[in-house]
């Protein structure tokens, strides 16, 4: 509470003007009313006034504490003075070299998008090519603060790009993939409907058995293309059942090689592998793989299945073939959409080029890895590394 100290001198003059009332016969209750009323307002007004709030100098903007506001984000910001880098946290000098501190913007910088944009006397933006690396894409924020200072903020693009790329690029790989079995079949029934009663029974039935063909061919992409984007929407969520691997594998093995070629299939596992995991994804994945290899395997040699543990704490499933091999340019990119080694012997196996996408996905969602091993002239070999269940 505030100390309070009573105006004397003003109180003096308040009795001598009640004095002077009651001298001109004012009455005495009147004049006492007065006096006990402005007695009471000079004890109110009387009080000390509180203290002026100092100003606290420590909280106000500096360079110094711009710096360290910047210094940990994993945006590279610069600070320039003069076009003069004062300031680069830890992103732009790991982006750009600790030696750009001190450095002129514009050399720091290189770019000729940059450059204008750091020319003009407003704030604005530009997007640049080849920063650090050849394809990397970063847009440029620059914000004035005043006359010589300004922010400059860099926020990569190229992973934004990347996908948009491989949107449009998977968008015109299916639709090329769709088209050609649709052309077959419409050509097909066109030449039917038009010249049906003139054609040859076997030659209709063989126009009918490729209508068929081209058919299932379609079926089975818009599938795998259906199967592809669902595993892609979970692919962050691991999956919460606990399925047994072993017995999985085997059935799943068994689906993938079909009846005509079960006589190729060596399947063991050495224990029952509880693993958590999607069961229709995972005998999706193993099927994927046995189905390849009966494919490009050589005909009547074996397809190797083995499932064992690696370590305590998880599985290793192999799937091998006895094939052509192939060629070691092409393993890094066999997991990519649409990818053939050969374009003409997969269409003509039936492959929807998708298959190893899937694969690749599958174990992606279940925290697994995938690695293709291949010689020429001997063989492939896939080999899937899961967690085991706690």
């Amino acid at each position: 509470m505030s100390a309070r100290s009573f105006p004397w001198s003003a109180f003096a003059l308040a009795i001598a003007t009640a004095i002077g009332l009651l001298v001109l016969e004012i009455p005495f209750f009147v004049v006492a009313v007065i006096l006990l009323v402005w007695a009471g307002s000079l004890w109110l007004v009387g009080s000390t006034p509180p203290p002026p709030v100092e100003k606290n100098s420590e909280g106000s903007i500096s360079r110094d504490s711009m710096g360290d506001l910047f210094e940990h984000s994993e945006t590279p910001v610069l600070l320039t003075e003069r076009g003069r880098v004062i300031i680069a946290n830890i992103a732009a000098r790991r982006l750009l070299g600790a030696h750009i501190l001190g450095q002129d913007v514009k050399m720091a910088l290189r770019q000729p998008e940059a450059v204008r944009l750091l020319e003009k006397p407003e704030d604005g933006a530009a997007v640049v090519r080849g920063l650090a690396r050849r394809k990397d894409i970063w847009r440029i924020n620059r914000k004035k603060l005043d006359k010589n200072l300004s922010v400059i903020e860099l926020v990569n693009k190229t992973a934004e790009a990347d996908i948009s790329r491989a949107h449009t690029d998977f968008v015109a790989n299916a639709s090329h993939e769709l088209r050609t079995p649709l052309a077959a079949i419409l050509g097909y029934v066109e030449t039917l409907r038009e010249d049906g009663a003139e054609i040859d029974p076997k030659m209709a039935d063989k126009f009918l058995g490729t209508i068929h063909r081209e058919a299932k061919r379609l079926q089975d992409l818009v599938s795998d293309l259906m199967s592809l984007s669902r595993i892609e929407a979970e692919k962050h969520d691991l999956p919460a059942k606990t399925v047994a691997l072993g017995e999985l594998a085997k059935r799943a093995a068994h689906d993938g090689a079909g009846a005509e070629r079960m006589d190729r299939l060596d399947f063991e596992a050495h224990g029952e592998f509880l693993v958590r995991g999607d069961e229709q994804q995972l005998e999706q994945l193993v099927r994927n793989l046995v189905d390849n290899a009966m494919k490009y395997g050589a005909p009547d040699t074996p397809v190797t299945v083995r499932l064992v543990p690696q370590g305590d704490a998880r599985v290793l499933m192999t799937v091998t073939d006895r094939g052509e091999g192939i060629a070691p340019e092409h393993i890094p990119h066999l997991t990519r959409r649409f990818y053939r080694t050969d374009p003409g012997r997969s269409r003509a196996s039936g492959g929807t080029g998708l298959g190893l996408a899937i694969v690749k996905h599958i174990v992606e969602r279940h925290r697994g890895k995938l690695v293709i091993e291949s010689k020429q002239g001997e063989g492939t070999r896939v080999k899937i590394t899961l967690p085991l269940a706690d």
